[in-house]
């Protein structure tokens, strides 16, 4: 893929720094584009006549930054081809999975594990949930109890939720799955993508499925502004004919809402390549603002959700709404008995549904008190940056000179698990992000932030 020139002038904005030589900067410009994603790894560069002529510099200043990007690791020329963006090793050295012992994930007394961004559970509502299905489950203990596409009532549950949210739905268009891993898991099984276009950054488990199906991924960034509109062209280009999976409601992690504009974008993009997009609304119902304002969904998406965000993470039931075609070729995918949610989980959330307004209400005041006390804790520190997510679990912070992973490091000695940028990024780009969750109560939160403050 070759970027124009236009375009990576667009990536790199005001790249000229008070007294640092031009070659300097302009090679330190391109290694922050890529880092932070508004250059991505793999993009052919412009020649550098042309080059040269967007950025308004000589050519022999364009020859000497890239000698210095290509010293150091960040491109790679070959004869007779154009130079190509990479990342050098020692960016992505330390991005794998932590290997440290389970931590707590309510931190009240010992260690804090945020590497999950998961509220706890409404307890008194799940118990009293439960007994109810227990009294009621005779006739199902009955059964067989061969989960086949969900429960019926409780598809018509979920099919009755997004008819009234605007998206008629029969129950025959919904499957229930184990959670929306599950269902991702059971689309990719079936559909078996070559190329899958992602998000940069992106819910971490989903990469893990799409590497485990063996696709290419390609890259769109994303900041908490919104989704970059030629990335966005690029990555439906390179995986036409094959899937793309977007999370456009307060996006995982950085809490982005993707505006209407933005969605008639990606139904014009799929429609003209022909790409199927999966879209994960795990978070939709975490609009934390003072008056949700759910917006339209992406047309003709093929949508997967679960309740473990809304109620808890250990209930797990998800689901896939889809035509009523597609749904019927999953149930006959040999993993979708694997990929199901077990009867009496399922019976547990329809009575969880039943009053689902007010556990969404309570759901809702909790996580806004929290993202407002751990902001407000964070906020004016010279060291990090962010934007108050109008939804979601998580402050997505930039950080100002202290890379990701170093960070993760020093707080692991202090008993405070977190996730770095990279592992949310398919090419471990993102080095200076963190993701902070504000899913623990406001009690932890405060040793959350004074450990943080230590270790930047």
């Amino acid at each position: 893929m070759r970027m124009g020139d236009e375009q990576l002038a667009r990536a790199l904005g005001e790249w000229r720094r008070d007294g640092e030589p031009l070659i300097a900067a302009l090679a330190g410009a391109v290694r922050d584009a890529v880092l932070d994603g508004r250059l991505r790894t793999g993009t052919a560069l412009p020649a550098e006549r042309r080059l040269a002529a967007a950025l308004g510099v000589s050519r022999g200043t364009v020859t000497a930054a890239l000698a210095r990007l290509r010293d150091d690791g960040w491109v790679d020329t070959r004869h007779g081809s154009a130079s190509t963006l990479r990342l050098p090793t020692s960016s992505y050295e330390n991005t794998g999975h932590e290997t440290y012992a389970p931590l707590s994930a309510t931190g009240r007394t010992g260690p804090i594990d945020l590497r999950r961004a998961v509220p706890a559970a409404p307890q008194d509502a799940y118990r009293a949930a439960t007994l109810r299905a227990v009294e009621r489950a005779g006739l199902l203990l009955a059964e067989d109890g061969e989960p086949g596409a969900g429960l019926p009532e409780l598809r018509a549950l979920i099919a009755g939720r997004h008819t009234r949210e605007g998206l008629p739905t029969r129950p025959e268009q919904i499957l229930v799955t184990s959670g929306a891993r599950s269902a991702f898991a059971l689309l990719c099984a079936e559909s078996r993508p070559r190329v899958a276009a992602v998000e940069v950054p992106t819910y971490l488990d989903a990469l893990h499925v799409l590497r485990g199906a063996g696709a290419r991924l390609t890259g769109c960034r994303v900041t908490t502004d919104g989704w970059d509109p030629d990335q966005l062209d690029a990555a439906f280009t390179a995986a036409r004919g094959q899937l793309a999976y977007l999370v456009p409601d307060f996006q995982s992690p950085t809490g982005a809402l993707m505006d209407a504009g933005t969605r008639r974008t990606v139904a014009e993009l799929a429609a003209r390549h022909e790409v199927t997009v999966v879209a994960d609304e795990t978070m939709r119902e975490l609009d934390l603002r003072d008056e949700p304002r759910p917006l339209p969904r992406i047309r003709r998406a093929v949508l997967i959700g679960s309740l473990s965000k809304t109620v808890w993470g250990g209930l797990r039931v998800g689901w896939i709404r889809g035509p009523a075609s597609l749904v019927g070729a999953l149930r006959r995918n040999p993993l979708c008995a694997p990929l199901a949610a077990a009867p009496m989980q399922q019976l547990i959330a329809v009575e969880l549904l039943a009053d689902a307004a007010a556990l969404l209400r309570f759901r809702r005041a909790e996580l806004r008190a929290q993202r407002d006390h751990l902001s407000g804790l964070l906020a004016g520190d010279g060291r990090w940056d962010f934007t108050v997510p109008d939804g979601g679990l998580a402050l997505w912070l930039r950080l100002s000179g202290t890379r990701a992973d170093t960070v993760v490091e020093r707080v692991r000695a202090a008993g405070l698990g977190l996730t770095a940028g990279p592992r949310f990024a398919p090419d471990a780009t993102l080095t200076h992000h963190l993701r902070v969750p504000y899913t623990p109560a406001p009690a932890v939160l405060d040793r959350v932030a004074a450990a943080l403050g230590g270790a930047v």
